[in-house]
C-alpha cells in the first residue's frame, strides 16, 4: 500500500511539473484592430486554441495605432511572454521594441503580415497572398473569358488595392496584376482611369469609406454618363464593401452591376455574393491559421523547429524569414455553403438564410 501510494505521488509530481511548466508558457499575441472582422476572429481563433493547449493568452488589439501596438508588445515583453505573435499594423515600425524582444530571449512570430527591417523576426505565417492575387486575377481572366477577346471587345475595370503601410497588399495586388496586365498590354483589358500603380489604387488601412470615396470619384469621372464597368478587382473585402456601396448610390443595378473580387469572407461580403452584388472573396480559413501558428509555438516550446515550407521568398529588408504558408481558396455562390456553412465558419443564420 505504502510503494503504491509512493508511485502514486511520483507520478503526480510529474505530471505536475510537466503541467505547471507546460502551462506557464505565456503567449502574446498582439493584433491590429477589432474595426475589421477577420482580426477579431483571428484573436479569437488563436486565443481558444492556445488556451485549449494550456498557455496563458495575453491578447491585445492596437486599434491601427502603432504608438498603442508598439506599447502594448513592450508591456507583453514586461509582463513575462515567452512567445511573441504579431499581426502588425506597419510592418516596418516594430524594430526597435523587438530589438528588446531578441535580448530578452523572446521568440517572435509574424501572423499574416511579415515584420519587416529587423533581425527580430523568428518565423511568419501566412497563407500565400501572391496566390490570394493570383486567384482573384484568374477569376476575372475567367469570368469575363478574356482569352477569347481581342481589343475590338475589352472589358473596362479598375484596381482597388489595399493599404500601403501592410506589407502584404504589394503580394495581393502584385499577384492579380501579373495574370491581367498581358491583357491590358494587348488592348483586351481597358482602365479608363489609367489608374493602375499600387501607389494610385492603394487605400489606406483597407478603409471602406476611402476606397467607397475612391470609387465615388472614379465614377464621376469615368462612368457618369453610362459607360460601362465589367469589373473592379478589390484586394479584400473592405474595399469590396465601399466600391459595392458607391456603385449601389450610383445606380447601378444587376443588370450593369461589375463583377468584383474581395478576400476574407466577411460576413457583410458573404450576403452580398449571396445577393449578387459581389462575385467572389477569397478564403482564408483563420482557423487553419490559428491551428499553425499553435503548432509552431509549441514546436518552439519544446525546444524543436516548427514546421516550415518557404524558405526563399519572404525577405523583409534584413533576412529571409523562415515562414509556413496556408493555402488560400475562394467562395462564390456556387459554393459559399460547402466552405463557410458545411464546415461551420458560419451559421445559416448569421448569413441571413
Amino acid at each position: 500500500m505504502k510503494k503504491g501510494l509512493t508511485i502514486l505521488l511520483i507520478l503526480l509530481m510529474v505530471l505536475g511539473i510537466s503541467t505547471f511548466a507546460f502551462a506557464a508558457k505565456k503567449i502574446g499575441v498582439a493584433m491590429p484592430t477589432q474595426s475589421l472582422q477577420r482580426w477579431n476572429q483571428d484573436g479569437a481563433n488563436m486565443k481558444a486554441q492556445l488556451e485549449a493547449e494550456g498557455y496563458i493568452v495575453d491578447l491585445q488589439y492596437a486599434n491601427n495605432n502603432v504608438a498603442t501596438q508598439v506599447s502594448q508588445i513592450e508591456n507583453m515583453i514586461l509582463g513575462g511572454c515567452d512567445i511573441l505573435v504579431i499581426a502588425s499594423i506597419d510592418g516596418s515600425s516594430l524594430g526597435t521594441v523587438l530589438k528588446i524582444a531578441k535580448e530578452e530571449g523572446i521568440p517572435v512570430i509574424a501572423y499574416d503580415r511579415l515584420i519587416m527591417e529587423t533581425d527580430a523576426v523568428s518565423y511568419y505565417a501566412t497563407f500565400d497572398n501572391y496566390m490570394v492575387g493570383t486567384i482573384q486575377g484568374t477569376y476575372i481572366k475567367d469570368v469575363l473569358n478574356l482569352d477569347s477577346r481581342t481589343a475590338d471587345d475589352p472589358v473596362y475595370m479598375e484596381f482597388f488595392g489595399g493599404s500601403p503601410d501592410d506589407n502584404n497588399a504589394r503580394y495581393f495586388f502584385g499577384g492579380a496584376w501579373d495574370v491581367i496586365k498581358p491583357y491590358i498590354d494587348k488592348g483586351v483589358v481597358v482602365v479608363p482611369s489609367g489608374q493602375t500603380e499600387f501607389e494610385q489604387i492603394a487605400t489606406l488601412e483597407w478603409d471602406s469609406a476611402r476606397a467607397q470615396a475612391r470609387m465615388d470619384n472614379l465614377i464621376a469621372a469615368h462612368y457618369s454618363a453610362g459607360q460601362r464597368l465589367d469589373a473592379v478587382l478589390c484586394s479584400n473585402d473592405s474595399t469590396a464593401l465601399g466600391v459595392t456601396n458607391s456603385l449601389s448610390g450610383a445606380g447601378f443595378d444587376k443588370n450593369n452591376f461589375p463583377y468584383i473580387t474581395g478576400q476574407d469572407c466577411d460576413i457583410a461580403n458573404t450576403k452580398n455574393i449571396i445577393a449578387g452584388y459581389q462575385s467572389m472573396s477569397i478564403f482564408k480559413d483563420t482557423r487553419t491559421l490559428a491551428a499553425q501558428v499553435v503548432k509552431m509555438i509549441k514546436a518552439i516550446s519544446e525546444g524543436k523547429e516548427p514546421e516550415i515550407n518557404n524558405t526563399t521568398d519572404y525577405h523583409n529588408g534584413v533576412k529571409i524569414v523562415p515562414t509556413y504558408l496556408c493555402e488560400p481558396v475562394f467562395a462564390d455562390i456556387n459554393n459559399y455553403k460547402e466552405l463557410l456553412i458545411d464546415s461551420g465558419y458560419y451559421t445559416p443564420e448569421q448569413l441571413g438564410l
